[in-house]
């Protein structure tokens, strides 16, 4: 497991080193597989809507 924790370390050292910047649509993905990597599957309730 730590290699691939290293791996991981070295992959976002990487990102922000980039010779240009992503368009938003890789950007979020980027970010979502970030999150999910670095916090796991969401556990929180999904926010409540009001209808007014």
């Amino acid at each position: 497991m730590s290699d691939l924790k290293s791996q991981f370390e070295t992959a976002l050292a990487q990102s922000k080193t980039l010779s240009e910047r992503p368009d938003n649509a890789t950007l979020l993905k980027l970010y979502a597989l970030y999150k999910q990597a670095s916090t796991g599957d969401v556990t929180d309730d999904m926010p409540a809507f009001q209808t007014s």
